[in-house]
Formats: C-alpha cells, sequence, structure tokens
C-alpha cells in the first residue's frame, strides 16, 4: 500500500516530511518559483518548488540550486499537465499566509505516476459532453461530494432501520413477470424464455413479511422503460425501499419515512453543511416533524383555487400541480415537504389496500419534496381474495401473478413501505437541475454509455 497523507489531515500534522499523492489542477510557473495545486479525494493544497533554470557555473552541486537534480525537477513540473497524478516527497510548512489551507509542501522530489492528456471538458462544457466523460467531471470537488453526501445520507438511514432490527436484503433484478404492470418494462432472453428487468423490489419485500423477517430495507437498482427525457427520469436508478409488518395504516409508514428523512438530513448538514454551502450555495434544512399531510383531493382543491386547475383525464396529480401544492406549503407551514395522502384507487397498484368503507380511495401516499415527487409509500391489502379481486378490477390474470399470490395463502401479517428515488433526493436536497447530475452514472433512452 503506497504511503501517502490525505491532505484533510496535513492540517493537523506538525511541520516536516510528508508523502502526497493526487492529480495536478494547476500549474504556476514563475521565473524563480514554481507552485502546484495538488488534489487528491480528500481536498487541495499548495506545492511549491524554488526554481533553477540552469546549471550553477563551475562544478554543480550535487543538489540543492543549481544542481542537476534541481534542474531536473524544475523541468518535470515545468511539463506537468492538468490531470497528471504524482507522488510528491516534501517538507510540510504550515504558514497562514497560504490562502489554501494555511500551508504548503516545498517539493523535494516528484514521481510522474500517470500522464494526462489535454482534458477534453472545460468548466462551461455542456452537461450531455461532461456526461460523456464523467470521470474527468467527478474530479471536480461539486460534483466528487455530491457522492460523498449520498454515502452520509445512506449511512443515516441505515443506522435508524440497523437499530430498529431491520434486516437489509437483495432482491433479484431478473424476474419472470411484471412486478407491477406491463408497461414500461425492459424484456430480455433468458435462455428458453424470456425476462423482465425489476421495476422495484416490490414482490420480494412483501414476500419478506409472509417470511417473518418484520422489516426489512434495500437500496439497489431498478428499471423503467420510459421514453421520458424529463430531469426527475432515468430508465436505470437506485430505489431506497423498506417494508415493515404490523402496522394499522399507512400513518406508520409516513411516521417512519419522516424519521428516515430528518436522520438522513441531519447527518448531511453535520458532515457537509460547510461544503454545501460554498459549492452549492445551498442551506441544509433538517425538516421538523410531523410533516404536513393534504388528502390529494384537499390539494388538488387548494391549486385550483389558486387557478391552475390539473390538465388530466385521471385522478393524478401533475407535476405542476406538485409544485405548486409544494409552494402552498411553504408558505402555509414553512416546510419543504409535504405528504399528500388518500389518491384514488383508479391511479394505485392492485396491491395497495382501500380505504374501509370507501373503496375509491387507498391507504397510500406520495412525498413531494421542494415540489417534486420523491416517493410513493402505502399499506398493502394482505387478504388474498381481495387481492384477487382488485388484481382482475387491473385486468391482471391472478394465474399470471400465482407466485406473488402465494405468499398471501400461508398467512401474512398487515404490513407496508415505500420506495424513494435516491438521485431524485440529492438533485433536490442540493438544489441541482437534474438527477443527471446526482446518478454516477446516468441511464437513459439514449444514454449507455459510459
Amino acid at each position: 500500500m503506497t504511503h501517502r497523507t490525505l491532505i484533510k489531515d496535513l492540517a493537523a500534522l506538525p511541520d516536516g516530511p510528508v508523502t502526497v499523492a493526487g492529480w495536478v489542477e494547476t500549474v504556476r510557473d514563475q521565473k524563480k518559483v514554481q507552485f502546484i495545486i495538488l488534489r487528491d479525494e480528500s481536498g487541495a493544497a499548495q506545492l511549491v518548488n524554488p526554481a533553477t533554470r540552469e546549471l550553477a557555473e563551475g562544478e554543480a552541486p550535487e543538489s540543492g540550486p543549481g544542481s542537476a537534480a534541481a534542474l531536473a525537477l524544475t523541468e518535470t513540473i515545468s511539463a506537468l499537465s492538468h490531470g497528471t497524478f504524482v507522488r510528491v516527497t516534501g517538507e510540510l510548512k504550515h504558514d497562514e499566509r497560504v490562502k489554501l489551507g494555511g500551508l504548503e509542501v516545498k517539493i523535494a522530489a516528484l514521481e510522474v505516476v500517470s500522464e494526462a492528456l489535454e482534458t477534453p471538458i472545460a468548466a462551461d462544457s455542456s452537461l450531455d459532453k461532461r456526461l460523456d466523460w464523467r470521470f474527468l467531471d467527478l474530479r471536480q470537488p461539486k460534483q466528487s461530494l455530491i457522492f460523498r453526501v449520498q454515502t452520509t445520507f445512506l449511512h443515516a438511514l441505515r443506522n435508524v432501520w440497523v437499530e430498529k432490527g431491520f434486516i437489509e436484503i437483495q432482491t433479484p433484478k431478473l424476474m419472470a413477470s411484471a412486478s407491477e404492470s406491463r408497461a414500461e418494462l425492459f424484456q430480455l432472453e433468458y435462455f428458453e424464455t424470456v425476462a423482465y428487468l425489476a421495476q422495484s423490489p416490490q414482490f420480494f419485500k412483501q414476500m419478506a413479511q409472509s417470511a417473518g423477517f418484520g422489516g426489512i430495507f434495500e437500496v439497489g437498482p431498478a428499471f423503467r422503460a420510459d421514453p421520458s427525457f424529463t430531469s426527475r427520469h432515468a430508465t436505470e436508478f437506485t430505489s431506497v425501499d423498506t417494508e415493515f409488518s404490523w402496522i394499522d395504516s399507512h400513518e406508520d409508514v409516513m411516521a417512519l419515512h419522516e424519521e428516515l428523512m430528518v436522520a438522513g438530513f441531519q447527518a448531511v448538514a453535520d458532515k457537509h453543511g460547510d461544503e454545501i454551502r460554498e459549492l452549492f450555495d445551498v442551506e441544509i434544512t433538517v425538516p421538523q416533524r410531523p410533516f404536513p399531510r393534504i388528502p390529494l383531493a384537499e390539494a388538488k382543491r387548494i391549486v385550483a383555487e389558486q387557478g391552475y386547475v390539473i390538465p388530466r383525464a385521471d385522478d393524478d396529480m401533475d407535476p405542476e400541480g406538485e409544485r405548486r401544492i409544494s409552494q402552498y406549503v411553504r408558505e402555509t407551514y414553512g416546510h419543504e415537504f409535504v405528504f399528500l395522502t388518500d389518491y384514488a384507487s383508479s391511479i394505485r397498484p392492485f396491491y395497495h389496500m382501500r380505504h374501509e368503507g370507501d373503496p375509491s380511495l387507498t391507504n397510500s401516499y406520495d412525498l413531494i419534496f421542494n415540489g417534486v415527487e420523491i416517493s410513493t409509500g402505502a399499506q398493502r391489502e394482505h387478504r388474498i381474495e381481495v387481492l384477487e379481486a382488485q388484481a382482475r378490477e387491473k385486468g391482471l390474470e391472478p394465474e399470471e401473478l400465482s407466485f406473488y399470490l402465494d405468499f398471501f395463502r400461508y398467512g401474512v401479517p398487515p404490513h407496508g413501505g415505500f420506495g424513494m428515488g435516491l438521485a431524485r433526493v440529492l438533485m433536490l436536497m442540493l438544489g441541482e437541475s437534474s438527477i443527471r447530475e446526482t446518478t454516477y452514472l446516468f441511464r437513459g433512452p439514449t444514454r449507455l454509455l459510459p
């Protein structure tokens, strides 16, 4: 393992010898002195070298100014290109006059580990071009911070689940039949038959309830054959899912959802709040519990009173309606989140439990964050005869769902859960304009590379 000190750890060290390694961000090659801004995964530091432009007259010394070694080091630094990876040994010196971290490293030896060609992207390159060269784009501090934030957010969620005794599972992404509907499915050859890429882990999350696991969670890929080119859609995305037993209603699911979001946002604010403020100009607000709850019918009435009638033939809310109800919630409650509840059964999957006494409504919700839907949650129907009837209503044949319906023939407790799009949460948290920015490698209708 290469011995080196991470740049973020230099400040805690006393003056003295250190070894650092990373890529060259800039070189200032002045006549008498050379400066390198070196960046690694933890930060950036200034390196300095007194330039030697020619050998000393007479017999050149073996080291120091005027020596052949000093001349070679100067020439090596002059030839460094942006992005070249180097390993540097030198003398750390704390100096409050240095703007970058109040320290610098005087170079004693520099090894070029891997030279770089001229970079094909710049700060003003288009998003598509940056995605073409994503590995270079991710070297930027703003871009890499996104995935450090993601790590912190998911770690906080996992802590909540683990403390509650939830089990982490990994469900298959190859399926013999649709997990939700036949729409938006990727189909592929599978030996002598066909398979489908999973739209969600929904069926297998519920299987865990029949298996007696109680609470479970998964963070994994999901696939939708959706030709949309919007800022919030992808054909492959990371879904954050949970399911748990012995609930009374979808209120229990919303309560867990709130707890998870508060824990995630608090962890991000505590660990990355200052960096986010500097690089994204965003203040992370930890949401207060409880989140506002508005039945969908009431939300539609509110936006209609504001002069916007949702132009849909079905009973759903549209993106503009979500933006407007979010604005109303910010103005009325001072909150970035709102649960829209009690969705019509006509627009919900067959496995959502319906209101007792009013089968036109479901025990379900969408969580809206800063004007965009990030999650759908619900209490699931666990009574086999009701499930079969609701499947038929949706035009599905119970025989095609036999493997799923079997979960409910041998006993299963009341349960519910949610699925949430990770990239959407990060996009809205950091004020980005597209999930392309908050997805490590984006997949859409026209993008399969890199």
